[in-house]
């Protein structure tokens, strides 16, 4: 998330917003936003219910979620879909806001 934040101007000047779903409750997530100071929508998911909309996958052994990444256009439409393998499983930044160049403004 720290990458999303250095890059988070570079998003806002795409007309994307940022939102990220965690899993935990709302005091811890309000916690680390602030602590963070995070610019972009935290979401806390704690009963996962956004996991399981948009199939997000978690496994005991590597510490709960994996990494998932979507862009989903302003009529709700997903446009791209990254499930990652590990937390090291992340696309770059800059391939995320060239993704959105291409397939956002270019539907």
């Amino acid at each position: 998330m720290a990458q999303l934040r250095l890059d988070y101007e570079k998003f806002a000047a795409l007309d994307t917003e940022i939102l990220v779903a965690g899993p935990e409750n709302d005091r811890a997530f309000r916690e680390y936003w602030r602590k963070e100071n995070l610019p972009f929508i935290g979401l806390p998911d704690p009963e996962h219910s956004i996991l399981k909309l948009y199939g997000q996958e978690v496994k005991l052994f590597k510490l709960g979620r994996m990494p998932a990444q979507m862009l989903i256009d302003k009529k709700g439409f997903v446009r791209f879909v990254h499930y990652g393998r590990s937390m090291a499983d992340i696309p770059d930044t800059r391939e995320i806001l060239d993704l959105i160049k291409t397939r956002m403004m270019n539907p």
